[in-house]
């Protein structure tokens, strides 16, 4: 059997349907694909590879993947995060105010960075950030997001829609470092969104891809919303719907919570190629709703929305329903690193039960791969290792002291690991991280443009003061012994 790489010698984590742990295992890869996983002892002798990865003391197991995060962010991470809903104003305004194409190339290229670093092949990125505000008033701005994740060499799955209702929204643009105001409707976001889409999904062998979204609409709103508005809105979001369901497309909402799902129910949003993210404190009948439609969940429990409240995850699962883990990367308080965010699943959920058995570690990693790859509706080509799927495949260095001793590996790597113990990570059979570094990018440049947009983004917004540590940085008065 003729290949292009057999990677041979580590413990294969497949995530098949059987949930295969191969111990000294392999894995053959040619023209981008899985062509046999097996033991090593049975493959090195069957396989002719033009070249032969030694996974020695190495984990190998499906690339990660994050349902939901944000594009824009990783450029503001946590800037004035603590006063209030300051950080969430930053974002509206640079988002519709002070980013011209630069800006979302430059956070593509770090945002990827992080993300193939941390062993993430594929995620979820919302075009923008806050309750409602998403850069759609010009396909430009989704153009230079999709050329600096296509040069890193991750998937992408960019979620694009128009603000809530009601329109215009003032957007700005930036040329010669002068800035022009201009009035965005309905019809210029979904016309953007719509462009987006043709231009764009399922480009690149695969590797990026569109979602359609359009802001929850929940109790609030049809309380403080002038009636036109509402009714306005429940009118454009299933236009979106449908566009979505007629091309194909994943459609995803961000901050469910609380009679939401019972109102996306009503307006036919559900379904199984509905995404609906962070959903907490749903209540009994919305359980079964998501399960009944066959509507997929994002859980978050990194994310401040799981402070506010908990999404019923395991109850969710037990009614049958699919939840898929999410980072809400990169900001204010939170990075990539899907390691922390099944470690903080585990125990966010056995707190709430008192019980350490709940969310066993291999539902877990179960998760943010073949489960993940499911809710993107995506199964049928990555999130496991599996003859036929891409090449999505990571390797992660196991001979480190916080995951030592040698025995027990599949736990040390969902308990103990962290995304920087990531030493090898292949997409669609192209190794794209090599001993910890980027193959296809200068990461010094990354970093440096990345730094030089932000600094220009500050002073666009006047954010300055955004930056200083606040004066309850190490609490107040009388709460430290």
């Amino acid at each position: 059997m003729q290949a292009d790489t057999l990677l041979t010698g580590g413990t294969v984590v497949t995530m098949d349907p059987a949930r295969r742990v191969i111990d000294n295992g392999a894995v053959a890869i040619r023209d981008g694909r899985i062509i046999a996983v097996d033991t090593a002892q049975a493959l090195n002798g069957s396989v002719q590879a033009t070249e032969t990865v030694d996974c020695t003391g190495h984990i190998v197991f499906p690339g990660l993947i994050d349902v939901h995060a944000h594009a824009g962010h990783a450029l503001i991470k946590s800037m004035g995060m603590h006063g209030g809903d300051r950080w969430e104003d930053i974002c509206g305004e640079v988002y519709t105010q002070a980013s011209p194409p630069e800006f979302w190339y430059a956070e593509a290229r770090l945002a990827a960075l992080e993300r193939l670093r941390f062993g993430v092949t594929t995620g979820v990125s919302l075009l923008g950030g806050g309750d409602t505000i998403m850069r759609t008033d010009d396909p430009v701005y989704a153009a230079a997001h999709f050329q600096g994740v296509v040069e890193v060499g991750t998937r992408s799955m960019v979620a694009v829609g128009p603000t809530r209702a009601p329109h215009p929204r003032v957007y700005a643009e930036w040329s010669d470092n002068k800035r022009r105001t201009y009035d965005v409707s309905f019809a210029q976001q979904f016309e953007t969104c719509r462009q987006v889409a043709e231009d764009w999904h399922d480009t690149h062998q695969g590797r990026i891809s569109i979602a359609m979204l359009y802001p929850v609409l929940r109790d609030e709103h049809e309380r403080d919303m002038a009636p036109p508005a509402y009714a306005a809105a429940c009118e454009q979001a299933q236009q979106v719907r449908a566009y979505a369901r007629e091309k194909g497309l994943i459609f995803t909402q961000d901050g469910h919570w609380r009679g939401s799902v019972r109102r996306a129910d009503k307006l036919g949003l559900l379904g199984p190629d509905s995404l609906l993210s962070h959903c907490i404190d749903l209540h009994e009948d919305e359980i079964a709703l998501i399960a009944d439609t066959d509507t997929k969940v994002a859980h978050n429990p990194s994310a401040n929305a799981s402070i506010m409240g908990r999404c019923p995850a395991i109850e969710l699962m037990a009614a049958g329903a699919t939840v898929a883990l999410g980072s809400d990367a990169t900001a204010p308080d939170r990075s990539a690193d899907m390691f922390r965010h099944m470690q903080q699943a585990m125990h966010y959920h056995r707190r709430f039960f008192r019980d350490a058995s709940v969310l066993p570690i291999g539902k877990v990693l179960e998760m943010c791969t073949i489960g993940a790859a499911r809710a993107l509706g995506m199964a049928d080509r990555i999130g496991s290792l599996e003859a036929g799927k891409a090449a999505d495949i990571v390797m992660l260095d196991l001979r480190k002291p916080h995951l030592y001793p040698p025995n027990m590996a599949l736990h040390r790597l969902v308990c103990f690991a962290n995304g920087n113990d990531v030493s090898h990570v292949m997409v669609g059979g192209q190794i794209v991280l090599r001993n910890g570094r980027a193959t296809q990018v200068d990461e010094g440049g990354i970093l440096a443009d990345a730094a030089a947009q932000t600094a220009l983004m500050i002073d666009r917004i006047g954010g300055a003061a955004d930056l200083e540590r606040p004066s309850d940085f190490w609490g107040k008065e009388g709460d430290t012994p």
